[in-house]
């Protein structure tokens, strides 16, 4: 089965419908699987390696609420406080909790974040906190009532980014690599939130023929626009202006091992009642489930029932799975957009699952 799975994704390099990608399946025993192939450089040809970077995008927020959910217990706090007992800078209130931040149900506006990114140069000197508080002023007004339905906000996980400084008095990225991915003994090379250079990096593309390429200049600006490459447009390197929502950088490998972790019968990152909470479904006002845990989204289908978070984003496009009845998770990375990772996951992942519930 296997060879199989990595036929399929040769064909999909070889066919040019993903520049580069790489994919690892995990149990608690270790990595079951694993593949890298294509190109992280289509101008140099350079190839995709197991330790390539990526940017992982959303998939980022997944790792703030491990770290939200470490803070808490560690500072003996309370899920259910208003966030803005923490907080200066938050706007809306005290029905906008940390709890309901964390599973998307506060009711904190979510703009399409335009330009919401900077370039390698001005990374060491960007302000994040200014650049957070110059959003919020353009957007003080919550978007439904708090805990009365679903509705993603990038702004509240940057907002939770600020309430680790706040609690911590650390900076946020320090706090994540200390407390969680030191713990899992991991280098920047795996997870972080620094780009290194290229080929260690991978440029991000976008498809020539898709509506992304079409609206680019919209969604990104002109300076990260690179050159073609045939069906390939090149969107150079940048920083996510808010690391908590969308800042990681890091490889498949990275996040496997993360996954890994979370497979163990007990957390290195996390205590037993954190991780409980890290995986319990949230329910809205009214008991209705909002398809949601702190940190997760919650797959509706019956067979195969997963945990998952997605990132896409300029060039880039990931997703990881966590399978609890099965003890197996999964994460695909590619440098393109386009690139449809929760078809290919829904191909492959039942292959080793299968493999999995033999052994």
């Amino acid at each position: 089965m296997s060879e199989a799975a990595r036929t399929h994704l040769d064909s999909l390099v070889q066919d040019s419908q993903v520049p580069g990608i790489q994919y690892a399946v995990v149990t608690v025993e270790g990595v079951i699987f694993e593949y890298h192939g294509g190109y992280a450089d289509l101008a140099s040809l350079s190839p995709m390696k197991a330790g390539t970077t990526m940017m992982a995008y959303s998939m980022s927020k997944t790792i703030t609420a491990a770290a939200v959910l470490h803070l808490v217990e560690t500072h003996n706090l309370d899920l259910d406080q208003p966030v803005n007992q923490f907080l200066d800078v938050c706007p809306y209130g005290p029905g906008v909790t940390i709890r309901r931040l964390l599973s998307h149900t506060a009711g904190v506006p979510n703009p399409i974040p335009l330009r919401w990114v900077h370039a390698p140069a001005s990374h060491q000197h960007f302000n994040e906190h200014m650049a957070l508080t110059t959003v919020l002023q353009k957007h003080q007004h919550l978007s439904f009532s708090p805990g009365s339905k679903y509705g993603y906000s990038n702004i509240g996980y940057w907002l939770l980014g600020e309430f680790i400084e706040s609690v911590s008095k650390e900076p946020f990225t320090s706090y994540i690599s200390k407390h969680l991915l030191q713990t899992l003994g991991m280098t920047g090379q795996d997870l972080g939130y620094t780009i290194c250079t290229v080929p260690e990096h991978a440029h991000g593309y976008l498809e020539k023929y898709s509506l992304l390429n079409v609206f680019k200049h919209l969604l990104i600006g002109k300076e990260y626009i690179g050159a073609y490459h045939d069906r390939w447009l090149e969107i150079r390197p940048h920083y996510v202006n808010g690391a908590a929502f969308g800042g990681l950088v890091g490889t498949a490998a990275g996040f496997a091992r993360f996954l890994q972790d979370q497979l163990q019968p007990h957390s290195a990152i996390l205590s037993d009642a954190s991780r409980s909470q890290f995986y319990t479904p949230q329910k809205t006002n009214r008991g209705s489930l909002a398809s949601t845990s702190p940190g997760w989204h919650i797959s509706p289908q019956k067979t195969n029932a997963h945990f998952y978070k997605e990132g896409a984003g300029g060039g880039f496009h990931s997703m990881m799975r966590l399978y609890p009845d099965h003890g197996i998770a999964s994460v695909v990375m590619t440098n393109t957009s386009a690139f449809n990772v929760r078809r290919l996951m829904d191909k492959l992942d039942p292959y080793f699952i299968n493999v999995a519930d033999k052994q």
